[in-house]
């Protein structure tokens, strides 16, 4: 088999390792869609290599969208100014009167478009039909981590949660035959939208076949009280009872917080997404991220869908959490750049099962990474590189785009799937 050879060289390397190593004129070196080497200089290309030139530019990895629903640019603009329960009331009937494959595959294509020329490379996505979802992401690049979402309000798939289960039993069951297959999710929607029992089945099966779980929990405090007269619990303390808060849960929002549900969340080893911008646009509060993280809490960053955010941009999300936190703390240093760098990247691959593989510039890892250019007017003046990349960069920055060892984007371009 020929080999596949790619030099990246000439700019600024950010590995988003664990050090935070960063090559000030560094390089990267792939071999059949792998890190071979990253270090500073230019070495010798390999025979046959092809050479990006990132001269100006910043290397560092692709974004990780923690939080999505990538269909639902379908519906951007539909529900703005509306509280949490209001808005869900709007689109939930948007969603069973309007929603079929063949429209989630035309939303997701539009938003793994915006997401690819943005530097999101892989995206943890909540929505109904994922398989459609699946294959508007692998025509751009964008690793799409999604499963059967459940529910007992009216749902486009018009199937019930039991009949549900069954069939997210028989697909675990041939996940597991296979042990190299990527990670398997169930997602139930939100400890208000199922009953306990199903709740419980739903950690049962997650538990049976090791499948991660992803799942919106206490995004205002109106849910928090509804779930409390509902169930006799926080949506936190429910989803441990029911079994659903473990080291490979993925928490949507998780704004409305008791120091008992951090506690929970710290023992379990679960995952909180963090999604600023649909949280403060829907006025449900702000997350204590601050709290989370000095508990032991792995917090990484979502966008939710367009529908809420109004964007699938990762970049305003890494400016509002390296901003908002500061206000909320009254403390400019309480969420700095490289925290939330390392939430959109490295933390972000961990919570999707992925972190072996993605989230840093290592050997052994994917090649799979964007280029960042930093020549625009808004970056004049000496601005630090995690300066530059948190609190001003912008998804136009975002020249060239590497997945798997593949351009994707060239010169802000997609080269490769769209057609």
């Amino acid at each position: 088999m020929t080999e596949s050879r790619l030099l990246i060289r000439g700019g600024r390397v950010l590995t988003m390792n664990g050090q935070l190593t960063t090559y000030e004129e560094g390089f990267v070196a792939t071999r059949n869609g792998t890190i071979d080497a990253v270090g500073s200089g230019a070495p010798v290309p390999a025979q046959g290599a092809h050479v990006i030139d990132a001269s100006g530019c910043v290397v560092l990895p692709g974004f990780v969208n923690a939080h999505t629903h990538l269909a639902m640019t379908l519906f951007r603009g539909i529900a703005d100014d509306l509280c949490l329960q209001d808005f869900l009331t709007r689109v939930v009937g948007e969603e069973s009167r309007t929603l079929g494959p063949s429209q989630i595959r035309a939303g997701a294509t539009d938003a793994c478009r915006e997401s690819i020329l943005s530097g999101t490379t892989a995206a943890l996505d909540m929505y109904w039909f994922p398989d459609e979802t699946v294959r508007a992401g692998e025509r751009f690049g964008v690793n799409v981590a999604t499963g059967p979402a459940f529910a007992n309000f009216a749902t486009p798939e018009g199937r019930s949660v039991e009949e549900k289960l069954d069939r997210a039993e028989r697909r675990l069951a041939q996940s597991a035959a296979n042990p190299g297959s990527a990670p398997q999710w169930l997602m139930p929607h939100s400890t208000y939208a199922l009953t306990v029992p199903q709740l419980r089945a739903l950690g049962d099966l997650a538990a049976r076949y090791g499948a991660r779980i992803h799942v919106h929990a206490a995004e205002n405090a109106r849910e928090v009280e509804s779930v409390r007269d509902m169930h006799g619990g926080s949506p936190i303390e429910v989803l441990a009872e029911t079994g659903l808060l473990t080291a490979r849960t993925v928490v949507a929002h998780a704004v409305e917080l008791s120091e008992r549900d951090i506690v929970l969340l710290a023992e379990t080893g679960a995952f909180v997404a963090h999604c600023p911008w649909s949280n403060l646009k829907l006025a449900s509060g702000i997350a204590p991220v601050r709290a989370l993280i000095d508990a032991g809490v792995k917090v990484c960053l979502g966008t939710d869908g367009a529908v809420s955010s109004n964007s699938l941009d990762v970049w305003s999300s890494i400016r509002l959490a390296a901003t908002l936190h500061k206000w909320r703390e009254r403390d400019p240093a309480a969420v700095g750049s490289r925290d939330v760098m390392a939430m959109a990247t490295r933390v972000g691959a961990a919570a999707l099962g992925l972190g072996e593989s993605l989230g840093s510039l290592e050997p052994g890892k994917e090649a799979t990474m964007q280029i960042v250019e930093l020549s625009g007017p808004h970056h004049a003046g000496p601005a630090d590189v995690w300066s530059a990349l948190a609190y001003s960069a912008r998804p136009g920055d975002v020249r060239d785009v590497i997945v798997g060892g593949k351009q994707i984007v060239r010169e802000r371009s997609i080269i490769h799937g769209d057609s």
